[in-house]
């Protein structure tokens, strides 16, 4: 019986499915709302515009009886009456090994022209985007140290493996070169870089300069650039994250490097405000500081695999009380801040330690690492606390033992805290590096 009806049966996998439908009713920018179909937020649509052409979309929301959907390209050449249809199912990506060394964009598709590349990720695993809730209990708690390649990160502000941190800076600091040094020297299996809105020329530049050959084929990027819609932003950083948890989920230790979130907010909040919510603090609706809950939650140490995040989160005017970066730093472990005054004074990379902290380092590293980084940490404060008057001159050297010491240890401080972009410093070499000042200070 199959072999007589194999021939239609074909024709029934081929043929498409039977859809709720709605009728385009009104265009508004990025917005388009229609009557009908019957569909669930974040489901996935296409409008078929007069011409035939097939215009993917995501629903945001309802306004009365009626669909609220955003295209992921372009709205133009959609107009009143066109037919939207609900496809049944929420964004995904499909995943597999044969992403290992690829550049996808914000759907899962290859951009990096390679023979084959297209054939490979078909055959891949489907992932929902929003990738479910994980239950607390999955995790374990985090006891390993994590190298990052970066002297003064290791020695002061130690990561721990599943631990997520937050790089903040105003633009133009070095949030961009310090990702890349550590998508370079962290040690991690895999390594997922999300580019979240960023400059198109730019993307070639990380490939090449941040990456380089050997880093990429240990990588998957996914890259959605500045010219895209918001709704292909979000994805982005979603994609990333669920391509990280694939990886994760066979055992591997994942380092997830997002630039930045910041973006992925502003997408969210450009989102939020088409689908009507009423804006909030600095016009970030409601719904964006849930989406980054969620998305940072994804990451962590857990029975199966492991995946460390370091997202970057753009300080607007260097202001550190900012409703995005005071909500982004209570939701991660730990946090490094960029001093745009160290990076006037050439000191690279630009971190303000005394700003800065590792919720985790007290867990991951030894006590006498502990102790040799408080004392390092006590000799920037003594300094930190009177640089005005050692400029002005108004020091007199014994008043403040601490501040003495300080002084006599600023230039072996400075050449510890300071690294060259090419330079990669092991863990151990650090830690014993560390004890090294401790002991001449």
């Amino acid at each position: 019986m199959t072999g007589l009806l194999g021939h239609y049966f074909a024709r029934l996998e081929r043929g498409r499915p039977w859809r709720w439908r709605g009728r385009v009713v009104e265009s508004v920018g990025q917005t388009i709302e229609s009557a009908g179909p019957l569909a669930t937020v974040s489901e996935c649509c296409e409008i078929v515009d007069q011409a035939g052409c097939l215009h993917l979309a995501e629903v945001i929301g309802f306004r009365g009886s009626n669909v609220l959907s955003m295209p992921l390209e372009s709205a133009d050449g959609i107009r009143f009456g066109d037919t939207v249809s609900a496809l049944g199912v929420g964004p995904a990506i499909e995943v597999s090994p044969a992403l290992m060394g690829r550049v996808l964009n914000a759907l899962g598709e290859p951009i990096d022209n390679e023979t084959g590349g297209d054939r490979a990720l078909a055959s891949g695993l489907p992932l929902p985007l929003d990738g479910g809730v994980r239950s607390p209990l999955d995790r374990v708690p985090i006891r390993a140290p994590l190298g990052t390649g970066i002297r003064v990160i290791d020695a002061l502000l130690t990561v721990g493996r599943g631990q997520r941190v937050g790089i903040f800076g105003g633009s133009g600091v070095g949030k961009s070169t310090l990702i890349g040094m550590m998508t370079r020297n962290t040690a991690a299996d895999v390594t997922i870089v999300g580019l979240v809105g960023e400059r198109g020329r730019e993307v070639s530049e990380f490939l090449e300069d941040s990456l380089g050959r050997e880093g990429r084929t240990r990588s998957v990027v996914v890259v959605s650039t500045s010219d895209e819609s918001p709704l292909k932003r979000v994805r982005a950083a979603l994609a990333a994250t669920s391509v990280a948890e694939f990886f994760a989920a066979q055992g591997k230790h994942v380092l997830l490097v997002l630039d930045s979130l910041t973006r992925f907010a502003m997408a969210a909040r450009e989102i939020g405000l088409a689908a009507g919510e009423p804006p909030t603090a600095k016009g970030y609706t409601p719904s964006v500081f849930n989406k980054l809950a969620k998305l940072v939650e994804r990451a962590g140490e857990f029975r199966t695999g492991s995946i460390t995040a370091f997202y970057a989160v753009l300080m607007e005017g260097d202001d550190q009380q900012d409703p995005l970066v005071d909500a982004v730093r209570s939701l991660l472990d730990g946090h490094v801040v960029l001093s745009r005054a160290l990076a006037a004074e050439g000191w690279y990379p630009p971190i303000q330690v005394l700003d800065s902290i590792s919720r985790l380092m007290p867990v991951v590293a030894s006590p006498a690492h502990r102790e040799q980084a408080a004392l390092i940490r006590k000799l920037l404060a003594a300094y930190a606390r009177s640089e005005d008057l050692v400029r002005i001159g108004a020091y007199k050297p014994g008043a403040d033992p601490d501040l003495d010491r300080a002084l006599r240890a600023r230039e072996a401080l400075r050449a510890f805290m300071t690294q060259q972009t090419d330079e990669r410093v092991g863990f151990a070499d650090c830690l014993k590096r560390l004890a090294a000042l401790a002991g001449e200070v």
